[in-house]
């Protein structure tokens, strides 16, 4: 009854954590939530200065608000024109669009490992054959395998930044590597750059893309984290070849963006109150990341290994000892901790004993309540780390 592809189409485990996770007494570090006090939630003023948005529009977006993005990723050192832009209904679109642009049944796709999960699960609907390149907070980007599955790849999915779900942010000296690497062999480079402004200890290097000379690209940015998720709202940026076929498949995926959203994000960029919106909330998140990092010193302290992160959201720690960690997940559930782990984060069979751990969702003394309760289960399945 349905078409072939439907059999591999899977359910978001993080979705389905999160759907399990709605009762208030449960401490979540599953999803990636920006902080309930970090939303941007605009005023009444704000939205009585918005011009008529209640018409259709245009399937490129709005055409103020893409002027306003190609100036910001001009900024990031990536020429482009605002006819390059495409605004989504959120990156996940975007992930969406570009997978049904490059991939077909047995396509060989360049993905990290562990990568984000959300887009694993379009990669595997339409038949990807996933290449992994293993990356790791601690020892970096496996270069050399990167060269290796490259020679094979049509399209390199890669998050540089803040890498979901490790942390990882790739150097100077790895992004220049990975570019001359993609020149060489023509492989299309999808680099989704959503935690970018999310950055601790300084700015982060420049993108990928922009030090591109031969090989075509996309890059895809998002307002969730830096606004808010109900917004819906996020942008790609293409080489030219690309955006022909990208606005068709916008156009029959859901006609245009939505214009509310993209008149009131259009407005923070403006006047600049993004920036201060941002640069107001990462204290915020800088706490809470602090407190994570020495709660697992506290608790986890030789018992698992870990980098503190200097930008995004997340953790990634790997248990000293080998355990399931998806039943540690459906234990941790029922004593209200939701976890996310490793394993849904690897194309293949990998991950046993990784968790990604979310620090932005929950206050200092929730993350410490919920850090001693993951060392409470870990003393009774691991016994070495009793």
């Amino acid at each position: 009854m349905f078409a072939q592809r439907i059999d591999r189409l899977t359910s978001s485990l993080v979705r389905d954590i999160l759907a399990a996770a709605q009762r208030p007494e449960v401490i979540s570090f599953a999803g990636g939530l920006p902080a309930d006090e970090a939303l941007f939630r605009p005023d009444a003023t704000a939205l009585q200065a918005l011009p008529d948005v209640w018409q259709y529009g245009q399937s490129e977006g709005e055409w103020g608000l893409r002027e306003l993005v190609a100036q910001r990723v001009r900024a990031l050192g990536l020429a482009c024109t605002p006819e390059q832009v495409l605004i989504l209904n959120g990156s996940q679109q975007g992930i969406d669009l570009v997978a049904k642009l490059m991939i077909e049944r047995e396509t060989p796709v360049l993905v990290e490992a562990p990568a984000y999960l959300a887009a694993l699960q379009a990669f595997r609907l339409f038949g990807a054959e996933c290449l992994p390149v293993a990356v790791d907070p601690l020892a970096g980007a496996d270069l050399a395998q990167f060269e290796a599955q490259a020679a094979r790849a049509r399209l390199a999915y890669l998050t540089p930044t803040f890498q979901n779900p490790s942390g990882y942010c790739y150097s100077d000296a790895e992004r220049d590597r990975v570019a001359a690497t993609l020149d060489r062999h023509d492989a299309v480079l999808f680099e989704d750059d959503p935690y970018r402004d999310l950055s601790y200890e300084g700015p982060a290097p420049a993108p990928i893309a922009g030090r591109l000379h031969r090989a075509r690209w996309v890059y895809q940015g998002s307002f969730s984290k830096t606004l808010s998720p109900g917004l819906r709202l996020g942008y790609l940026v293409a080489h030219p070849d690309l955006m022909p076929p990208l606005i068709r498949l916008k156009q029959a995926a859901d006609l245009h963006s939505n214009r509310l959203s993209q008149h009131l994000v259009m407005q923070v960029l403006a006047n600049g109150a993004l920036d201060r919106h941002v640069a107001s909330v990462l204290p915020l998140y800088r706490a809470r990341r602090d407190a994570m990092d020495a709660a697992l010193r506290r608790h986890l302290g030789g018992h698992a290994s870990w980098a503190c992160p200097w930008g995004g959201l997340f953790f990634w720690v790997r248990l000293a000892g080998a355990l399931d960690t998806m039943a540690l997940m459906r234990e941790a559930l029922q004593r209200d901790l939701a976890l996310m782990p490793g394993e849904a984060f690897f194309q293949q069979a990998a991950g046993a004993s990784y968790l990604r751990l979310n620090f932005s969702h929950a206050a200092p003394e929730r993350i410490e309540a919920g850090i001693a309760r993951l060392a409470e289960l870990l003393r009774e399945q691991l016994p070495e780390a009793a």
